[in-house]
C-alpha cells in the first residue's frame, strides 16, 4: 500500500519514512522543521502536508535500473496525493536525467525537482514546508466561500517547471496552468487548445517542446 492509512501532518511538521532515520537529509532537517518518523508510509519518503508528499530518487536508484519507475507508477495509480519527485542529479546520474525527466513529467504528469545531493534536498523540503505553512495560514484567514475563485496553482514547482518551456514566461505559465489545471493535462493538450490560451506562435513552440 502507499500508506497504512490516512496521514494527518501536524502544523509545521514533516513526517518521514523510518528508512530515512539517521540519513544526511534527516540530520539537516533537524532544527529547521519538526521531523517525525513513521513506519508504514509505503512508497512515500516524506509527507509535507495532508495532501502533498515527496518521493525521493537517489543517485543509487537511477544507476540500479528501473525499479524507481515501477515505484512511481504504483504511486501514481494508487494514490490521490500530490507527489513531488526529488531526483539526485549528479555527475554520475546526469546521463540518466533526461530520460527520467521525460518519464516523470511527460508520462506521469508529476512535478520533478532536481537536487545535487541530500543537503540540497533538505533545503528544498524546508522551503516547501514554509510555503505550505503560509498557504494554510492564508486559507484559515480567507472567507471559505471565496476559496474556489483562486486559480488552481497547486504547486509553485509546477509554475516554475512550465516557465522552462521555450517562449513561456511567468504570464503565459500562469495562463496555461489556470486553463489546464496541471502539467499532465498541459502535456496532452492539442495544438488548437494551446492556441486558444497563448496564441499561435507560442502554442507551436510549446507543442513542439
Amino acid at each position: 500500500p502507499v500508506t497504512a492509512g490516512p496521514i494527518v501532518v501536524p502544523y509545521e511538521h514533516v513526517i518521514g519514512n523510518e528508512k530515512w532515520r539517521g540519513s544526511e537529509v534527516a540530520q539537516r532537517l533537524q532544527g529547521k522543521v519538526r521531523l517525525i518518523f513513521e513506519d508504514g508510509l509505503g512508497l512515500v519518503d516524506f509527507h509535507l502536508s495532508d495532501r502533498t508528499c515527496i518521493l525521493y530518487i537517489s543517485e543509487a536508484d537511477l544507476v540500479a535500473g528501473d525499479e524507481f519507475k515501477r515505484r512511481l507508477v504504483r504511486f501514481r495509480n494508487t494514490s490521490n496525493l500530490r507527489g513531488l519527485v526529488i531526483v539526485e542529479k549528479t555527475q554520475l546520474s546526469n546521463q540518466y536525467f533526461s530520460a527520467v525527466q521525460k518519464f516523470v513529467v511527460l508520462e506521469l504528469g508529476m512535478v520533478l525537482l532536481p537536487v545535487a545531493n541530500q543537503g540540497e534536498a533538505s533545503q528544498l523540503i524546508v522551503q516547501l514546508v514554509s510555503f505550505y505553512v503560509r498557504e494554510q495560514s492564508r486559507d484559515q484567514s480567507t472567507n471559505p466561500f471565496l476559496r474556489k475563485q483562486r486559480p488552481p496553482l497547486a504547486e509553485p514547482a509546477a509554475f516554475r517547471a512550465v516557465q522552462h518551456i521555450p517562449g513561456v514566461g511567468k504570464t503565459k505559465a500562469l495562463l496555461l496552468l489556470e486553463h489546464f489545471g496541471s502539467i499532465h493535462r498541459l502535456c496532452n493538450a492539442s495544438l488548437r487548445e494551446l492556441e486558444e490560451v497563448v496564441g499561435q506562435t507560442a502554442a507551436q513552440q510549446i507543442y513542439t517542446f
